[in-house]
């Protein structure tokens, strides 16, 4: 079974690097590790437990931080088991992602935390 390496970055400086399973949602993985993320509805329909996409293996991008070039999208470096509904086509090309669906196809970086959630707007589903 693959796993991925993903590293977790809070607002506040800290951080905690965890292997995800191919078949596991990040949300599943930071559980197991023992990593306290927000989460309510874990079908990708609330964004309580929204992350956003730093950076992919290898690369170094700080603009999800305030840079001028856009963060990678999340479709570069999740799959989800069902389509996140909570999120726009425009939040995703941002780098947001739902953890509770999402599958890391490569490793990454992600900022997480109740901070991130604040930066999208609400649920169309709210």
């Amino acid at each position: 079974m693959t796993s991925h390496v993903v590293t977790l970055e809070w607002t506040d400086g800290s951080t905690q690097t965890i292997a995800v399973d191919e078949n596991e949602s990040v949300l599943d993985a930071a559980q197991r590790a023992g990593a306290r993320l927000p989460y309510d509805c874990r079908k990708g329909t609330c964004i309580t437990c929204v992350g956003r996409l730093l950076a992919l293996e290898g690369e170094e991008n700080e603009s999800a931080e305030g840079g001028t070039e856009r963060p990678p999208h999340a479709a570069d470096a999740f799959t989800y088991r069902r389509a996140p509904a909570a999120l726009t086509d425009e939040e995703q090309a941002d780098g947001y992602v739902l953890l509770c669906i999402a599958h890391p196809q490569s490793d990454c970086r992600i900022k997480v935390g109740p901070r991130v959630r604040a930066e999208v707007g609400d649920s169309p589903w709210a």
